[in-house]
């Protein structure tokens, strides 16, 4: 799976978030709000941190805050090494799943 679900908030902000689909396909985090294209970057010039409040992502000097439905498989696939303790039991699980 390369396409994820999700809501994307500044940090700081309290109000409602903005519904958002996140491709990882082709080497490269897109960023899509209904047709609007809120970014498109190459994946190695993401910094993503999984954090207990979402994964907070920075690139070109700006930072969001992606809450994911497939959180783990959206994980596992940016290559995160370290999550907080239910992410990351969530992303072992899929793991053993695949061996």
């Amino acid at each position: 799976m390369t396409a994820y679900s999700g809501q994307l908030r500044m940090p700081g902000e309290s109000g409602p978030s903005l519904g958002v689909e996140v491709d990882l396909s082709e080497s490269r985090m897109r960023v899509l709000a209904g047709e609007t294209e809120i970014g498109n970057w190459e994946l190695a010039d993401v910094l993503v941190n999984a954090e207990e409040d979402g994964f907070h992502v920075r690139v070109e000097g700006e930072e969001i805050i992606l809450r994911v439905e497939q959180d783990a498989e959206f994980a596992i696939n940016l290559g995160l090494r370290s999550a907080p303790p239910v992410l990351r039991r969530r992303m072992s699980a899929i793991l053993r799943e695949h061996e």
